[in-house]
């Protein structure tokens, strides 16, 4: 009895431990393929047409008696969504990190919570009280994301040595190459990229009163983005048709490992995990994704890590910290609010293309029904 009460508190520690393994296998294999010559405009088409058929199934066995009633204004949103997620999101981040690294691009991706706090307190969706610690912690956290950022672009230094990695650098050579034109295209990539997620989740929780179905929104979102960035991929690739031709080979390999672990597998493990210790829980094994990036990157992929972007990772990663834990404490603020006065108040943002489910094992972050509600601190992983 005592054996199986252990393994079950252990449990949520390593799903998301290999969870976080997971997500950093795809960062790894995406640019892999990209550096090869794999077109990210067909890995996004191809990796939502698998992540559809992941979805599809889900979405029409459980929902099938409570999936609400299309409307245009419905039809339009999710659109957007589609627009903002799929196309805008995950092109602009894949070419991004194919033009800086796996490392960099999953360590700087750690600004997404704060962009989100920032776009949710211009939009008046999030609460601050200047006197409140909780509040000075978010504030807090949000400046020392964006210095975190900043320094990473703006400062390099030498390359850090691995053990497995000494022979393969040579000098300054990852301070030139981190100089040019192409990492300074890449970081922006990156940076808009959590934007447009950021504008998603606000976009998501405002659909989600309208059409309370999280897994066919989540399909249809995905299904609508395979045809968005199709149309997208056939205008840009419309000169080398070659690039839609995928064998038995790392191409093929990287469309599903995306489309089934990151878009299957992903949200089941974090419903269940979300269900029992909720989001924060979640959110706080984002900065182990980024480590095992940086490791795997540098063993696979050849990368250099400089010195500027482990200590713009490690500020990152504070502010992080520091920002879900001011969330954590609003959201017991929150419900000893709703005990208290024996009503509910506003909810959570939502999480991402059907990413991280809520509490009840739902694809949202909560309703909208109150004028001004607090936004869920977003998880960084799993999206791409």
């Amino acid at each position: 009895m005592g054996v199986g009460k252990v393994l079950n508190d252990v449990k949520p520690y390593l799903a998301m431990i290999l969870l976080q393994v997971g997500f950093a296998g795809m960062y790894i294999v995406a640019v892999a393929s990209l550096k090869r010559g794999m077109s990210h405009f067909v890995l996004v088409v191809y990796r939502n047409l698998v992540a559809t058929a992941v979805m599809a199934p889900f979405a029409l066995w459980f929902e099938r008696s409570c999936r609400p009633k299309m409307t245009l204004t419905v039809f339009i949103k999710i659109m957007g969504l589609a627009l903002l997620e799929p196309v805008l999101d995950q092109n602009l981040y894949y070419m991004g990190a194919n033009l800086t690294s796996a490392g960099f691009a999953s360590a700087l991706v750690n600004v997404l919570p704060s962009v989100t706090f920032v776009m949710a307190l211009i939009l008046r969706m999030e609460k601050v009280r200047l006197r409140s610690v909780h509040s000075q912690a978010k504030i807090v956290g949000t400046v020392l994301t964006v210095a975190g950022a900043v320094l990473m672009i703006l400062y390099h230094g030498p390359v850090v040595p691995f053990p497995w990695s000494k022979a393969q650098h040579h000098g300054g050579a990852a301070g030139q190459a981190a100089a040019g034109s192409g990492f300074l295209t890449g970081t922006i990539c990156v940076i808009v990229a959590c934007v447009a997620w950021s504008g998603f989740f606000v976009l998501q929780s405002n659909t989600l009163r309208s059409y309370p179905a999280e897994l066919s929104l989540t399909a249809l979102i995905c299904l609508m983005g395979s045809l968005m960035s199709g149309a997208v991929a056939l205008v840009a690739e419309r000169r080398n048709t070659q690039a839609w031709v995928i064998g038995f080979d790392t191409r093929l390999f990287t469309a599903v490992y995306a489309g089934i672990v990151c878009s299957g597998v992903a949200y089941y493990v974090q419903g269940l995990v979300s269900r029992q210790r909720g989001p924060v829980f979640v959110t706080a094994f984002n900065p182990l994704c980024m480590i095992v990036t940086s490791v795997m990157g540098s063993i696979i992929l050849k990368e250099e890590i400089t010195l500027g972007s482990v200590i713009g990772a490690v500020i990152i990663v504070f502010g992080l910290y520091a920002l879900i834990w001011g969330k954590s404490k609003d959201q017991e603020n929150q419900v000893a609010d709703v005990s208290a006065s024996g009503g509910s108040k506003g909810g959570d943002l939502p999480v991402t293309l059907g990413q991280l489910p809520n509490g009840n094992g739902k694809h949202e972050l909560g309703n909208t029904r109150g004028h001004v509600f607090d936004v869920e601190t977003p998880a960084t992983n799993g999206h791409y």
